[in-house]
Protein backbone atom coordinates (compact mmCIF):
# COMPACT_ATOMS: atom_id res chain seq x y z
CA UNK A 1 0.00 0.00 0.00
CA UNK A 2 1.14 3.69 -0.79
CA UNK A 3 0.59 5.88 1.88
CA UNK A 4 0.50 9.70 2.51
CA UNK A 5 0.88 11.78 5.36
CA UNK A 6 -1.21 14.94 5.40
CA UNK A 7 0.56 18.05 6.31
CA UNK A 8 -1.27 21.34 7.51
CA UNK A 9 -1.91 23.81 4.32
CA UNK A 10 0.22 26.22 4.07
CA UNK A 11 0.83 29.27 1.66
CA UNK A 12 4.23 28.28 1.28
CA UNK A 13 3.87 24.55 0.80
CA UNK A 14 0.91 24.90 -1.22
CA UNK A 15 2.76 27.63 -3.50
CA UNK A 16 3.72 25.13 -6.14
CA UNK A 17 0.27 24.24 -7.06
CA UNK A 18 -1.74 27.62 -6.67
CA UNK A 19 -3.27 29.82 -4.01
CA UNK A 20 -4.01 29.52 -0.51
CA UNK A 21 -7.48 31.64 0.42
CA UNK A 22 -7.45 33.04 3.53
CA UNK A 23 -8.04 36.42 6.08
CA UNK A 24 -4.39 36.26 7.45
CA UNK A 25 -1.99 38.51 6.51
CA UNK A 26 -2.53 42.27 5.16
CA UNK A 27 -5.75 43.84 4.87
CA UNK A 28 -7.40 47.23 4.10
CA UNK A 29 -10.42 48.47 6.47
CA UNK A 30 -13.67 48.85 4.49
CA UNK A 31 -17.50 49.37 5.50
CA UNK A 32 -16.29 52.16 7.62
CA UNK A 33 -13.73 50.17 9.11
CA UNK A 34 -16.38 47.04 9.57
CA UNK A 35 -14.64 44.67 7.47
CA UNK A 36 -11.34 43.71 6.46
CA UNK A 37 -10.36 43.05 2.78
CA UNK A 38 -7.53 40.95 2.18
CA UNK A 39 -7.09 41.65 -1.65
CA UNK A 40 -6.03 40.03 -4.92
CA UNK A 41 -5.42 36.58 -2.95
CA UNK A 42 -5.26 34.70 -6.49
CA UNK A 43 -4.85 34.78 -9.90
CA UNK A 44 -7.10 33.68 -11.77
CA UNK A 45 -6.14 32.09 -15.26
CA UNK A 46 -9.07 30.93 -17.94
CA UNK A 47 -6.90 31.06 -20.92
CA UNK A 48 -7.42 33.07 -24.28
CA UNK A 49 -11.05 31.41 -24.56
CA UNK A 50 -12.31 31.05 -21.47
CA UNK A 51 -14.09 33.06 -18.60
CA UNK A 52 -14.95 33.32 -15.12
CA UNK A 53 -17.39 30.99 -14.05
CA UNK A 54 -18.89 30.25 -10.61
CA UNK A 55 -20.66 26.99 -9.94
CA UNK A 56 -22.19 25.35 -6.54
CA UNK A 57 -20.87 21.98 -5.65
CA UNK A 58 -22.12 19.55 -3.26
CA UNK A 59 -19.83 16.73 -2.55
CA UNK A 60 -20.39 13.40 -0.16
CA UNK A 61 -17.82 13.31 2.99
CA UNK A 62 -14.79 11.73 2.66
CA UNK A 63 -13.37 9.85 5.68
CA UNK A 64 -9.43 9.31 6.56
CA UNK A 65 -7.85 6.79 6.06
CA UNK A 66 -9.01 7.82 1.98
CA UNK A 67 -7.69 6.09 -0.76
CA UNK A 68 -7.98 7.10 -4.02
CA UNK A 69 -6.13 6.12 -7.71
CA UNK A 70 -7.50 9.08 -9.81
CA UNK A 71 -5.83 12.49 -10.00
CA UNK A 72 -7.41 15.50 -12.63
CA UNK A 73 -5.85 18.63 -13.82
CA UNK A 74 -7.88 21.37 -15.76
CA UNK A 75 -4.99 22.59 -18.61
CA UNK A 76 -7.36 25.76 -19.96
CA UNK A 77 -7.45 27.22 -16.58
CA UNK A 78 -7.57 27.93 -12.82
CA UNK A 79 -10.07 26.20 -10.45
CA UNK A 80 -10.93 27.80 -6.96
CA UNK A 81 -12.60 25.87 -4.12
CA UNK A 82 -14.25 28.15 -1.92
CA UNK A 83 -16.02 25.45 1.09
CA UNK A 84 -19.61 27.48 2.15
CA UNK A 85 -18.94 25.95 5.83
CA UNK A 86 -16.64 26.06 8.48
CA UNK A 87 -15.09 22.51 7.76
CA UNK A 88 -11.37 20.83 6.97
CA UNK A 89 -10.97 19.40 3.77
CA UNK A 90 -8.34 17.18 2.12
CA UNK A 91 -6.33 18.56 -0.77
CA UNK A 92 -4.26 16.36 -2.86
CA UNK A 93 -1.83 17.96 -5.45
CA UNK A 94 1.10 16.56 -7.73
CA UNK A 95 3.41 17.50 -10.32
CA UNK A 96 2.13 15.03 -12.89
CA UNK A 97 0.90 11.51 -12.65
CA UNK A 98 4.64 9.94 -12.19
CA UNK A 99 5.30 12.28 -9.02
CA UNK A 100 4.37 11.17 -5.63
CA UNK A 101 1.61 12.96 -4.15
CA UNK A 102 0.84 15.66 -1.92
CA UNK A 103 -1.55 15.66 0.91
CA UNK A 104 -3.16 18.71 2.71
CA UNK A 105 -5.80 19.24 5.48
CA UNK A 106 -7.41 22.87 5.47
CA UNK A 107 -7.93 24.32 8.93
CA UNK A 108 -11.85 24.78 8.19
CA UNK A 109 -11.47 28.79 7.61
CA UNK A 110 -9.34 28.05 3.94
CA UNK A 111 -9.97 28.25 0.24
CA UNK A 112 -7.64 26.91 -2.32
CA UNK A 113 -6.97 28.49 -6.44
CA UNK A 114 -5.28 25.67 -8.10
CA UNK A 115 -3.26 26.90 -11.20
CA UNK A 116 -3.88 25.97 -14.53
CA UNK A 117 -2.68 22.72 -15.12
CA UNK A 118 -1.93 21.50 -11.40
CA UNK A 119 -2.55 17.95 -10.94
CA UNK A 120 -5.24 17.24 -8.14
CA UNK A 121 -7.31 15.31 -6.08
CA UNK A 122 -10.94 14.92 -6.70
CA UNK A 123 -13.00 16.95 -4.05
CA UNK A 124 -12.84 15.77 -0.63
CA UNK A 125 -14.96 17.22 2.60
CA UNK A 126 -14.29 15.35 5.60
CA UNK A 127 -17.97 16.57 6.96
CA UNK A 128 -21.27 17.29 5.81
CA UNK A 129 -22.71 18.80 3.81
CA UNK A 130 -19.76 19.28 1.80
CA UNK A 131 -20.75 23.01 -0.16
CA UNK A 132 -18.49 24.86 -2.02
CA UNK A 133 -18.34 27.81 -4.48
CA UNK A 134 -16.02 26.92 -7.36
CA UNK A 135 -14.91 29.60 -9.76
CA UNK A 136 -13.40 27.97 -12.54
CA UNK A 137 -13.23 28.23 -16.60
CA UNK A 138 -16.19 28.30 -18.59
CA UNK A 139 -15.53 27.98 -22.46
CA UNK A 140 -15.71 26.56 -25.50
CA UNK A 141 -13.05 23.98 -25.18
CA UNK A 142 -12.43 20.55 -22.39
CA UNK A 143 -10.65 21.35 -19.78
CA UNK A 144 -10.42 18.60 -18.14
CA UNK A 145 -7.60 15.22 -18.37
CA UNK A 146 -7.77 12.81 -15.82
CA UNK A 147 -5.35 10.36 -14.70
CA UNK A 148 -5.49 6.47 -12.99
CA UNK A 149 -3.01 5.29 -10.76
CA UNK A 150 -2.29 1.54 -11.32
CA UNK A 151 -2.05 0.96 -7.54
CA UNK A 152 -4.36 3.50 -5.13
CA UNK A 153 -2.24 6.09 -3.05
CA UNK A 154 -4.23 6.52 0.87
CA UNK A 155 -3.75 9.45 2.74
CA UNK A 156 -3.71 8.22 6.45
CA UNK A 157 -4.86 10.43 9.61
CA UNK A 158 -2.26 12.97 10.83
Amino acid sequence: MRTLHPAPLTPEAFAPFGDVLDATGDFRLINEGMCQRHHDRATLDFGPEGRAGISIFQAKPRALPYSFDLIERHPEGSQAFLPMSEHPFLVIVSTGPEATPLAFLTNGAQGINLHRGTWHGVLAPLSAPGLFAVVDRIGPTPNLEEYRYATPWTVLAP
